[in-house]
């Protein structure tokens, strides 16, 4: 299938794969939505601060309603609600709960022309640095976990930021730019203290059909006064910028899809010594029957100041039907300084809902 990658690119995955009902309806609201129920067993769980059982039971909820004004015009959000534990970072932090988190809330403006596009939005927007954000929902995300570096304390997120942002695209060619009011290696709330400038640009090329490299980057503070890192004598927040630049790469071709990132990140500190990542990974999707398909991924995550480690992830992936998707999964996870491994085996069962669709000329 030709993946198209122009200005859709960034649009919020709602716009990508809920359509309105109808190509030529001008206007409408759409709600769709991805649930998933989730069973893992891993050792991690009973380690110290969690103490608690080897197995949990999770779930999590992406919901994406949009507002078609007109052709041109679009209100849309991405809303990320999931109980804790449920993603693998969770399981060395302690309680138990549901957290909410609004991943995307914008206001978009859109031209198309032949062989070329135009997007402006504003608002709460996805990360335009990376790609994984793309496969974020667990319709997506052939696997039971997130790449490393796209993690909570990490250098990428998958969490929203306020800010606006330009895609464009011409032939082959795409790219874009985005400002925010916080870093992607620290995303806050527009209601928090430390807002400061970011900045994040990104290009792609379509080599050819089912072929595409791209190149991102972003810089700007990145600490905040109440951040456990900003040590007594720092310099201000201003003063500490973080610098990031990556590569990644699809590929689909037959029966095959193959995605992998590289990345690296430096924070900047006074106090103490500069703190430097590097992380990847590579994963491949193998379809063996219209309802069957492998996945398997292995990634790094190292840092100057930290331990990092390496993930490597298998899944099996069964649809029952058109809507739902059961994965079970297997991940090995080693500790680079320690040595310790952690291994995790989970279920999840994912169904996609589509509770909401009214449109009109």
């Amino acid at each position: 299938m030709k993946r198209r990658w122009p200005f859709l690119l960034w649009l919020p995955p709602l716009v990508m794969c809920a359509r309105l009902p109808g190509q030529e309806a001008s206007s409408g609201i759409d709600l769709r939505a991805t649930v998933t129920g989730e069973a893992v067993y891993s050792h991690q769980l009973t380690e110290s601060p969690r103490d608690g059982s080897p197995a949990a039971a999770g779930f999590r909820a992406m919901l994406y309603p949009t507002w078609k004004i007109d052709k041109h015009w679009t209100i849309s959000g991405a809303i990320d609600v999931n109980s804790r534990p449920y993603f693998e970072e969770d399981f060395s932090t302690q309680g138990y709960g549901v957290t909410t988190r609004i991943l995307q809330a914008n206001i978009g403006y859109s031209r198309v022309w032949k062989g070329a596009s135009v997007v402006v939005r504003a608002g709460q927007l996805t990360s335009g640095f990376g790609s994984f954000p793309l496969r974020y929902d667990d319709a997506e995300n052939p696997l039971l976990n997130v790449p490393m570096e796209y993690g909570y304390s990490a250098g990428a997120t998958t969490a929203g930021l306020a800010g606006g942002q330009v895609d464009a695209s011409r032939g082959k060619w795409d790219g874009r730019v985005q400002f925010t009011t916080s870093s992607p290696a620290n995303p806050r709330s527009v209601f928090e203290n430390g807002q400061y400038a970011n900045f994040t640009v990104g290009a792609g090329y379509t080599i050819r059909q089912g072929l595409r490299v791209g190149i991102s980057a972003y810089r700007g503070p990145y600490l905040d006064r109440e951040d456990p890192n900003f040590r007594r004598g720092e310099s201000s927040p201003r003063d500490l910028p973080a610098t990031a630049v990556g590569t990644d790469v699809e590929w689909a071709t037959g029966h095959w899809n193959v995605y992998g990132e590289w990345q690296w990140f430096e924070m900047n500190y006074h106090a103490i010594r500069t703190f430097r990542e590097k992380a990847g990974y590579a994963e491949a999707r193998r379809v063996l029957h219209p309802r069957w398909y492998v996945a398997a991924r292995a990634g790094y995550d190292h840092g100057s100041l930290q331990s990092g480690g390496e993930t490597y992830e298998a899944s099996v992936g069964y649809r029952p039907n058109t809507y739902q998707l059961i994965k079970v999964g297997y991940a090995l996870q080693r500790e680079r300084d320690q040595g310790d491994y952690y291994r995790m085996f989970g279920i999840q069962v994912v169904t996609m809902l589509h509770p909401l669709s009214l449109a009109w000329h």
